[in-house]
């Protein structure tokens, strides 16, 4: 499954949710995700978005733990190599959130705009 993308206008809303005491998503965990639908390896894309490996085990360990079962399928390694896609689970909270970013930011043109104009003004 091809993530959708989102367009990087020079100001937007990237939000952080929080689901009950659990559960919190945000901008780092759906990149993440993103990154290994697009590279199909965890580690591809850790060092694409700069992580430590260590740090994008322990971000899915998080996402698998606070959802009760995992975002992520992985394999081993080996002739065919291994790899990692992302769970029906995975792609639907990619979709979902995705969605939440795109209405946030049309929705809020206005004042987006008015903070823009507080960061250009003299």
């Amino acid at each position: 499954m091809k993530t959708p993308a989102i367009p990087q206008p020079a100001i937007r809303v990237r939000p952080r949710i929080y689901i009950g005491t659990d559960i919190s998503v945000g901008p780092g965990k759906i990149d993440l995700l993103r990154r290994i639908d697009e590279t199909r390896s965890i580690a591809a894309a850790a060092r694409s978005l700069e992580i430590p490996y260590k740090r994008a085990w322990m971000l899915l360990d998080a996402l698998n733990q606070a959802f009760g079962r995992p975002l992520v399928q992985t394999s081993s390694g080996g002739k065919g190599g291994g790899g990692a896609t992302l769970t029906p689970l995975g792609q639907q909270l990619v979709i979902c959130y995705a969605a939440l970013e795109e209405r946030l930011n049309a929705d809020s043109t206005a004042e987006l705009e008015a903070l823009r104009s507080l960061a250009t003004c003299p």
